[in-house]
């Protein structure tokens, strides 16, 4: 599977497949215009607290979804906006920014504001688990995990 983009006429180009990506993150992001790098196209939202499911994580093909404390958060300037993720989260929690429902809205504040302190690291790997999450996360009671 590969990660694909439109050209300027709106033709499909293969950014990165899943096999070549790691090595190619900084070049791909590079691709990107400063303008998309300040969006979030993809938000994870409230029914992933307290669920991790992960399939999302294994589905990306940019490595751009980091695990906090009790949600995952999706990278704004590592997503190439592929929607890889989208499909197979269980729990329906991943939204296109403009599909976020209004009871979700501040998910897209949540997924930006997570990487304030933490910048843009070249990928979740690199990471690991972040033992923190945004205040609107931390300050939920814990969820129902039904899956």
């Amino acid at each position: 599977m590969g990660c694909t983009r439109a050209d300027p006429a709106g033709n499909a180009i293969l950014v990165a497949s899943r096999d070549t990506w790691v090595s190619r993150t900084a070049e791909c992001t590079r691709a990107r215009t400063e303008e998309e790098n300040a969006e979030v196209t993809y938000i994870i939202t409230q029914p992933c607290v307290d669920v991790i499911d992960k399939a999302c994580i294994e589905e990306c093909p940019v490595d751009c979804i980091y695990e906090g404390e009790r949600m995952l958060y999706i990278h704004p300037d590592e997503c190439v906006d592929c929607g890889a993720c989208e499909p197979v989260c269980p729990v329906e929690a991943i939204f296109y920014e403009d599909d976020v429902p209004d009871q979700w809205k501040d998910y897209y504040k949540a997924n930006v504001e997570f990487f304030a302190d933490l910048g843009s690291p070249g990928g979740a790997s690199k990471v690991g688990k972040i033992h923190t999450d945004h205040p609107i996360v931390a300050a939920l009671p814990p969820q129902e995990t039904e899956h």
